[in-house]
């Protein structure tokens, strides 16, 4: 494939990469630069993962790509993500954008955003997902995301406890690597936080608008990302305030206004849980958490309950749609493995179960709405709320 004109920075990582690319997106954007964004998965609608300038594509513009491709294609088999890529890739040439931010939908070194040489790559954080494809243990997943990094290139990973893979990948292929806690980290402060990359470092930086702990560290990431791209692309400390605060990503730590309150999250594996449950117990109810829960069949169920079971009252289990999708059944005997002892309900359609839990929550409990893209995008679609 040939080279994009434009710059690219290439974001991986279990958990992380959708909200360290926005807050890429933003920051540039905030700089005045043109910006390309592709994400996945979508939420509600397939124009979600493709936007130029924060603008979600049109279905003209994401039809006459997908059909240039189809004409140019030959006797090429593509896959769905493949497609999905190179259209991309193809809108935001014609948009000609300064800078292309692309979120690695799984893995790295065979995902379809690994066609394209990226000017920076980053992997937010390694844990426990994908294992199927990814191989059973972090240092297997690490090596399948280190297929990112790049001969001569800035690598970037912002786990505090990296698997020896990552190191070891980054000075197989020459990549320069920055480690979080070596090379660059964040600190927080009465406040607001300071960024340190190296010889470099930023201070009075605002909270980022996206909430929880971990937003700090894929800040840094983000950050760490745009110094390394700072003599094509230089952003002032206004521009960085800017974007920090502009950043949004629907679905992480999302709270609906009204009584009772939602709290939409797509937590939908073992570290991702463990972080909700951590921005629960810091963001406290005045009475019960009820959850609205749902996931895919190949996800470690068991695992993801028991992070989180401290921290729930009672369970809206729901049956999601499609071929992978687990049953409410099946979600409640994972609950069971998991030693919940909560109630447990079971619904046929995540609607449903979260309407079952308005019907029951009181005006100072909550409803928390977890465990995949998909039971996120139903109440998102349900309430009428638009993900832009």
């Amino acid at each position: 494939m040939r080279r994009p004109r434009f710059a690219i920075v290439t974001v991986g990582g279990t958990n992380g990469k959708g909200s360290t690319a926005t807050m890429c997106d933003a920051m540039l954007r905030a700089g005045g630069y043109r910006v390309g964004t592709y994400t996945s998965p979508h939420l509600i609608r397939y124009n979600e993962r493709v936007r130029v300038n924060g603008a979600m594509a049109t279905d003209a513009e994401l039809c006459a790509a997908f059909a240039r491709i189809e004409a140019k294609r030959g006797a090429a088999r593509l896959t769905y993500f493949e497609y999905g890529t190179l259209a991309a890739l193809d809108i935001f040439r014609s948009h000609e954008v300064d800078v292309a931010v692309l979120e690695v939908g799984m893995g790295g070194r065979l995902d379809a955003v690994n066609a394209v040489d990226p000017d920076v790559a980053v992997v937010t954080s390694i844990g426990i997902d994908h294992t199927n494809w990814l191989g059973p243990d972090r240092e297997s997943i690490g090596r399948e995301k280190a297929g990112i990094f790049r001969a001569g290139r800035p690598a970037i990973c912002g786990d505090a406890q990296p698997p020896v893979t990552i190191i070891e990948t980054a000075g197989q292929v020459g990549a320069s690597l920055y480690l979080y806690g070596r090379d660059f980290q964040a600190r927080a402060g009465e406040g607001g936080w300071s960024f340190q990359c190296r010889d470099r470092t930023r201070s009075g930086l605002p909270f980022p608008a996206l909430r929880g702990d971990c937003q700090l560290r894929n800040a840094a990431c983000a950050l760490t990302a745009l110094e390394m791209l700072a003599d094509r692309f230089p952003l002032t400390q206004a521009h960085i305030r800017a974007g920090l605060l502009a950043a949004f990503v629907p679905g992480r730590f999302q709270v609906l206004p009204g009584v009772p309150p939602t709290i939409l999250d797509v937590a939908h594996n073992p570290q991702a849980a463990e972080a909700l449950a951590a921005n629960l117990k810091q963001h406290r109810a005045l009475g019960r958490t009820y959850a609205v829960f749902g996931m895919l069949i190949d996800k470690a169920i068991a695992d993801v309950a028991r992070a989180l079971a401290d921290q729930i009252d009672g369970w809206y289990v729901a049956t999601l749609t499609g071929p992978r999708a687990a049953s409410a059944d099946q979600v409640a005997e994972r609950l069971s493995q998991a030693g919940v002892r909560a109630p447990v309900t079971r619904f046929a359609r995540v609607i449903d179960a979260y309407e079952a839990a308005r019907a029951q929550a009181a005006p100072t409990d909550r409803i928390v709405v977890f465990g995949s893209f998909y039971t996120v995008g139903d109440i998102l679609a349900h309430l009428g709320v638009n993900p832009a």
